[in-house]
């Protein structure tokens, strides 16, 4: 191990590619395990480990390394975590009883309604019978995946007997959601520290197909909205435990109720904004939490605009992006590459920011952003 601090991270995609940026000022090299050789964080990371999220050679190699552990993937293993870190004496934040509560959605959800944290109705479903009752229930259903999706994957909408099929495309246990009529989808990037938490201002999430495209900040919505979705927020950092950043799905419902969707304890899609929009990033917050540093201020720097740039290809080939230097021309235009190798149709290749300038609304920057990400293309 070097003299400086140094951060296991279990994961090495684009969240801990950013997360290693982000430390850097700090004085805290990062170290990541990721089964990808050359992945997204290895050129910016101090090292790479090649091998499974939970593999446990790997994990104890990272803690042989690290004078802290986290991980930037639900994937990662908690009882390898809680094992090695207590065998290495390497603290591991969030701590891995909270993993476990997240990586299953069904426990995640009755975590919550204990908690009486305001979620929608939902029920376990094992098989055609369940998903049936489901749908007498609650009428039109989300049925989710319990463990392992993400953007999208894992999620089918079931409308009726015509749609009980969906059960088997899952693969595995799973659990019925009411649908819900939202009028936005917003998210809250939480922190807990030592002692103290900090939230993020809301932001509003635009999805197509099940993946974020754009999130803007602050959401447009009303004060007493926003000022929910924080209460809601800090009630979910109350009841998970360990330090880190925590991104917090949320239902703005037609009458103004929060609901919460999930959550993801690790920096998140969704705050993305906050590198160039915040005074602090949630990158930054959650190297700091991590290691115990006491965390930045939260306050937005101004409006702003995060756009998802994604593969916009039929099949897999090299990625060779075009079009980047449009978005680097604009003013308050910020772009971020991931350093993928080989793009595919709707991979997150990066994600590009526009920060309000001369009071832009953010119904203009999102336009404007929309127009800049048209620019870029790996055809």
């Amino acid at each position: 191990m070097s003299d400086a601090e140094t951060l296991g991270v279990v994961g090495g995609g684009q969240l801990g590619r950013m997360l290693a940026e982000a430390a850097a000022p700090l004085g805290i090299e990062v170290v990541v395990l990721d089964p990808t050789p050359e992945c997204p964080a290895s050129t910016v990371a101090r090292d790479q480990i090649v091998g499974d999220f939970g593999d446990e050679d790997g994990v104890r190699e990272l803690a042989s390394r690290a004078n802290y552990l986290t991980y930037e993937i639900e994937l990662a293993d908690p009882d390898t975590l809680e094992r090695v870190g207590e065998e290495y004496d390497v603290p591991v934040h969030p701590d891995p009883e909270t993993l476990r509560t997240i990586q299953d959605k069904l426990v995640q959800k009755e975590a919550l309604g204990e908690a009486g944290i305001p979620v929608p109705e939902f029920r376990r479903v094992d098989d055609r019978s369940d998903l049936e009752a489901a749908l007498d229930e609650f009428g039109d259903v989300m049925l989710k995946a319990r463990e392992g999706g993400y953007d999208g994957r894992g999620n089918v909408p079931v409308r009726g007997a015509e749609d009980l099929d969906a059960l088997d495309e899952l693969d595995g246990p799973a659990m019925a959601e009411r649908f819900v009529d939202f009028e936005r989808e917003v998210s809250i990037i939480g922190v807990k520290g030592d002692e103290e938490t900090r939230t993020f201002p809301l932001g509003e999430n635009v999805h197509r197909e099940e993946i974020l495209r754009e999130t803007v900040v602050p959401a447009r919505t009303d004060e007493d909205v926003a000022e929910r979705a924080r209460e809601v927020a800090e009630d979910v950092l109350d009841l998970l435990s360990g330090r880190g950043v925590y991104g917090i799905e949320l239902f703005e419902t037609a009458g103004g109720e929060i609901l919460v969707n999930e959550i993801a304890p690790r920096p998140h899609n969704s705050g993305h904004y906050t590198i160039e929009g915040a005074l602090t990033s949630q990158f930054e917050q959650h190297a700091r939490a991590v290691t115990g540093r006491p965390l930045g201020a939260t306050d937005l720097r101004s409006p702003v605009v995060m756009a998802n740039v994604l593969g916009d290809v039929a099949e897999p080939r090299p990625a060779n992006p075009a079009g980047v230097e449009s978005v680097l021309a604009h003013p308050g235009a910020s772009y971020h590459w991931y350093g993928k190798r080989e793009v595919r149709p709707l991979r997150k290749m990066g994600h590009m920011t526009l920060v309000g300038r001369n009071d832009e609304s953010t119904d203009e920057l999102l336009a404007t952003a929309r127009r800049l990400r048209e620019e870029v293309t790996f055809e």
